[in-house]
């Protein structure tokens, strides 16, 4: 299955995917229904941050950015790597990039009312 319509047959949106990628699926939805959690993987998308800077952008403290950025990679959403005593951490490549950039078009979309594309 693929992850743009443009790419994908009418043949793939007849078969559903499998229950784990449909669970795995959901729980990353679930995890961007947070709007904290959604501003911070939106910069996360554009660069790499480690926690006090990511806190002072998103303007909350540092433990619930920590508590956040724990989920986001739960749910594979985030990666870290370490660069010396930090943890930097950034968007976990071009899909959740496509799966943020699709969900503001689609509530621009929605807010201006401008029609869907095909």
């Amino acid at each position: 299955m693929y992850a743009r319509d443009d790419v994908a047959t009418t043949n793939d949106w007849q078969q559903l995917p499998t229950g784990g990628h449909v669970d795995a699926a959901v729980d990353a939805f679930r995890m961007l229904a947070d709007p904290t959690r959604f501003r911070m993987l939106w910069l996360l998308c554009g660069d790499e941050y480690d926690v006090t800077t990511l806190a002072e952008k998103v303007g909350i403290a540092r433990p619930a950015v920590s508590q956040h950025l724990t989920k986001l990679r739960l749910t594979a959403l985030v990666t870290v790597r370490r660069d010396g005593r930090r943890a930097v951490y950034s968007a976990r490549g071009g899909h959740v990039r496509r799966l943020l950039l699709e969900a503001v078009n689609t509530a621009d979309h929605h807010l201006t009312g401008e029609p869907d594309h095909d």
